[in-house]
């Protein structure tokens, strides 16, 4: 099964997010689903099982109070070839303190390998279909929502592909305060 780790938006974050992709992305790029919203911390890739129910056991130790986050503008990533539109986090300590630790937790584990790219928090809200060509330097109107928010949950999920899109499905939760 394909996993990932995530912290959750609050429904008018989604909300607000989805709305504006829907106004602003280009006709190539396909809108993430509002549900499908969220912020990932770790991608774990194809797992069995047991690690599976490792990382549901460990993530009430890895939670932790966060401030506020806030969204700072749109981004296409990667910005020279671009696979995503995405709506970029401030840069906040205590949220990349929570996704190191967590990643530390899971490289221990379950042997997560971590990335090599340092963590850039954001919100994917488009994907673009491939080998599309996409006009990075053409500003996206409007610009994307300035939001505060603080996350409801820190989440294990599992990500069903299928034709219509990706299904994410809930394995644990708990609360991200």
């Amino acid at each position: 099964m394909r996993l990932f780790v995530a912290l959750d938006l609050p429904t008018d974050v989604r909300t607000a997010l989805a709305q504006w992709a829907d106004e602003t992305a280009p006709p190539a790029v396909r809108r993430v689903a509002q549900a499908n919203l969220h912020v990932t911390l770790a991608f774990l890739g194809r797992r069995d099982e047991d690690d599976a129910a490792a990382v549901g056991c460990l993530l009430a130790a890895c939670a932790r109070p966060l401030h506020a986050l806030h969204t700072d503008g749109a981004l296409w990533l990667p910005p020279r070839r671009p696979g995503v539109l995405a709506v970029a986090l401030r840069q906040d300590a205590t949220l990349s303190a929570l996704q190191a630790d967590l990643v530390a937790t899971l490289a221990c584990t379950i042997g997560l390998q971590p990335e090599r790219r340092p963590f850039r928090p954001h919100v994917t809200v488009g994907r673009v279909a491939r080998r599309t060509p996409i006009d990075t330097r053409r500003a996206l109107d409007p610009p994307a929502p300035q939001l505060s928010f603080e996350p409801p949950a820190l989440t294990l999920y599992r990500s069903h592909s299928g034709p219509g899109g990706a299904r994410y499905e809930p394995l644990e939760r708990v609360a991200a305060a």
